[in-house]
């Protein structure tokens, strides 16, 4: 795929609100229920603080979220399959139903044996409706600007919903945490709801000769796509760097002498630039190409978290801050929007939950590496961050070798 002219960049800008405004319904149906769903997401954040009031040990935690994030990679596949063969409406609300019944039960467990198995079932649920909301969003866009201007609208209600959530969960575990968990669980229920209420699954095109033996192959079908493996390693890649905002940083943040709330603000300066810019940069960068948008802001987000190890002013730790903020906004949407260009008829669920499943297992490995380089020292975690952020600008580049005869550049289905 070739890039649309550049043109001039308010003009650009308005063909971008445009394609927003233009958005089918489908698309502000999930991000709807999606922003529900993360305003009431506390299991996650609380879950060890909960354990550890319980008089459980910080390692019972971690085994807890451990297990945790192996349900997480679970959950993204089995979405994908359930995504492209029982449908995206109905895998959301089986996801939604299940979690929330679930996550109820966490307050009235006993033994860590139950919390450990329900807490990693929920790891499961929770994570099933990721690649069926996400091809519901596929499935009404054809173009690249408009897979950018949904994941946009979608990538604004996840974080919208993130930060509500997090002051809603602050003031529900200060009363109780059951309360806690039981609104975690209205939150997922209602999620379900909406989207079995308001969605429709869009019409399935008609299947070609070949199609139906690709859809049977699966995950093995997918997975013999050069090009995707080379979209989830480099995904796994960028989420181990990105994760160090919340390991490696605090830890820095700690030895340069500051304090928790020090690392809040600076968390806190990040969410807000995503809240306010992360969809006009999304429309900014729409007219590029996006492979050459994900290296740039994989650099950036190397760059700026490499640099935290140099700091230790506030005032230049917010400005790596913003470096790594940009990156990560300039990324996020373009990077789904590029998986849909690659992704073939009928497989729309599988390559999502592939790349759900690459995402979770770089956050899930993340805090172990960046961790255990920490302790080797410093130098060494930031000096593995800067050579895999520019590993992961490198994936995202188009390999140099010959493409198939009539492959156009680029992605391979859908235009600017």
């Amino acid at each position: 795929m070739t890039a649309a002219p550049p043109g001039p960049p308010d003009v650009a800008e308005q063909r971008f609100r445009d394609t927003v405004r233009g958005l089918p319904g489908r698309v502000w149906i999930v991000s709807l229920g999606i922003l529900v769903n993360r305003v009431g997401n506390f299991l996650p954040v609380f879950i060890v603080l909960y354990l550890t009031e319980r008089g459980h040990s910080a390692g019972a935690a971690g085994l807890v979220l451990g297990v945790s994030g192996l349900g997480n990679v679970l959950g993204n596949t089995l979405g994908g399959y359930l995504a492209d063969t029982l449908g995206r409406r109905w895998t959301i609300a089986l996801s939604g139903v299940t979690t929330a019944g679930l996550t109820a039960a966490v307050p009235y467990l006993g033994p860590l044996s139950a919390i450990v198995a329900v807490v990693g079932l929920i790891g499961v649920t929770s994570h099933v409706y990721r690649p069926a909301a996400a091809a519901a969003l596929l499935d009404s866009v054809t173009t690249n600007r408009q897979r950018l201007a949904a994941f946009g609208v979608f990538r604004a209600a996840m974080n919208t919903g993130a930060a509500l959530g997090g002051v809603v969960g602050g003031v529900l575990a200060g009363a109780s945490y059951t309360q806690l968990f039981l609104g975690n669980a209205a939150a997922c229920l209602l999620f379900g709801v909406v989207v079995a209420a308001l969605l429709r699954d869009a019409p399935r095109p008609r299947e070609a000769k070949d199609q139906p033996a690709e859809r049977a192959a699966g995950y093995r079908r997918a997975l013999a796509d050069r090009t995707l493996l080379r979209f989830l390693l480099m995904t796994a890649v960028a989420e181990f760097v990105y994760i160090q905002s919340t390991v490696g940083l605090p830890l820095h943040v700690t030895d340069a002498g500051f304090d928790a709330r020090d690392f809040g603000l600076l968390m806190g300066l990040n969410g807000l630039l995503v809240l306010a810019l992360e969809l006009p940069a999304t429309g900014a960068v729409a007219r590029y190409r996006p492979e050459y948008v994900l290296a740039a802001g994989n650099l950036l987000v190397g760059a700026g978290l490499a640099l935290t190890g140099l700091m230790t002013d506030m005032t230049l730790l917010a400005v790596t801050v913003v470096v790594w903020t940009c990156g990560e906004m300039i990324t996020s949407s373009v990077a789904y929007a590029y998986l849909g260009g690659l992704t073939p008829p009928h497989m729309t669920g599988r390559y999502q939950g592939l790349h759900g499943a690459a995402y979770t297992v770089g956050t899930g490995a993340g805090p172990l590496l960046g961790g255990a380089a920490y302790a080797v020292g410093p130098w060494a975690l930031w000096g593995l961050v800067a050579a895999a952020g520019v590993l992961s600008a490198y994936l995202c580049l188009p390999p140099r070798r010959a493409r198939p005869a009539g492959a156009p550049a680029g992605l391979r289905s859908g235009g600017a």
